[in-house]
């Protein structure tokens, strides 16, 4: 009954559209056109400018990363290994090993062993381990053979080893 009443709305539509079509001249729907091409291109321009920053980074990352083949990682996931791909960046903490680089510090504090693992503070020995096989699973060299992720992973056991040191000794 709704795909009936849908069917006829929209051929009520097209009926009017159409009509309108038949009956005005050339010159008042090139006018028109111009007008929803101007006000379109308006639009268009506000949210690029409101929301360029994001517009332009997420759907380069999202095409980036897919192109990566990480599998069994959502949209959230990426984004937050992102985040912390660019903070271990910022502090020095992680480097592609390119020339004239040194491959990182090994050393990771327990502050940033915990936002690695996307834990807070007081969370249970199982909660850690339950976050390390997750990451792992997903980020370990041996289910993501196309790109190197070996020292992605050499950072989530580091974390996982200085929480379980410090918090669980």
């Amino acid at each position: 009954m709704n795909l009936f009443l849908l069917g006829i709305i929209i051929f009520v539509i097209l009926y009017l559209f159409l009509n309108w079509f038949a009956h005005t001249s050339s010159k008042k729907i090139v006018t028109n056109i111009k007008k929803i091409t101007v006000y379109l291109s308006l639009i268009l321009a506000a949210i690029l400018t409101i929301g360029g920053k994001y517009i332009f980074s997420l759907p380069f990352l999202f095409v980036i990363l897919s192109g990566l083949k990480i599998k069994g990682l959502t949209a959230l996931q990426v984004m937050q290994l992102w985040r912390l791909i660019q903070y271990l960046k910022n502090s020095g903490r992680f480097s592609q090993g390119k020339f004239g680089q040194t491959q990182g510090s090994s050393n990771i504090s327990i502050d940033e062993a915990y936002k690695l693992l996307g834990l807070k503070k007081g969370c249970s020995q199982e909660e850690v381990l339950k976050a390390v096989n997750q990451l792992q699973k997903k980020i370990h060299p041996d289910m993501n053979r196309d790109i190197k992720t070996e020292r992605l992973s050499q950072l989530v056991n580091e974390a996982k080893e200085k929480i379980l040191k410090s918090d669980f000794a």
